[in-house]
């Protein structure tokens, strides 16, 4: 069972339908809405400020969540797949959002609706990430626009996979 645990007199919680690995760890003021996954040692550690994290979003294996003290907090909104292995830290990120593996995403960070931020990239403090665009690099820069439908279909197919895959589990208990 996945661990959940209390600090500072906030709980986690969260919606319905939610899948949680057995070693994933979720810490804290963390709330998230309905239909997440939260997959193999992945950490979201709501102990210095608050996460927050709509509904339909996976976040893959090995990522980590985290804030600085007063100063930031991760808002993530609906619709979002969070790739293997990513370390978001105090940023929001809006609905329809792909985030590739091994990307960074720094503090105050704002990426927009139907977005993609590419494998390994690393969004620096500050950055405002344009709408319906790729951003790749390090430091990441914007490469091109793309379709906001084609986007939000090809995330919105993704989200469902891992609703899937985290249905594979269930039925295993």
């Amino acid at each position: 069972m996945a661990l959940i645990k209390s600090v500072r007199g906030f709980d986690p919680r969260w919606g319905s339908e939610c899948f949680f690995a057995d070693n994933a760890t979720i810490v804290g003021d963390v709330e998230m809405g309905n239909e997440c996954t939260i997959w193999f040692n992945t950490v979201l550690r709501g102990d210095v400020n608050a996460i927050r994290i709509g509904n339909k979003v996976n976040i893959q294996d090995g990522s980590v969540l985290h804030t600085l003290y007063q100063k930031s907090q991760v808002h993530i909104g609906n619709n979002v797949s969070v790739g293997h292995n990513v370390t978001i830290h105090g940023a929001t990120i809006h609905d329809n959002v792909l985030i590739g593996m091994g990307a960074t995403v720094l503090d105050h960070v704002v990426i927009h609706n139907n977005t993609i931020i590419a494998a390994n990239a690393l969004v620096l403090t500050g950055t405002e990430v344009e709408p319906n665009s790729i951003y790749a690099g390090i430091p990441a820069k914007k490469v091109k626009d793309i379709d906001p439908e084609q986007t939000q279909e090809m995330i919105e197919k993704i989200a469902n996979n891992y609703t899937m895959y985290a249905g594979w589990y269930k039925e295993e208990q």
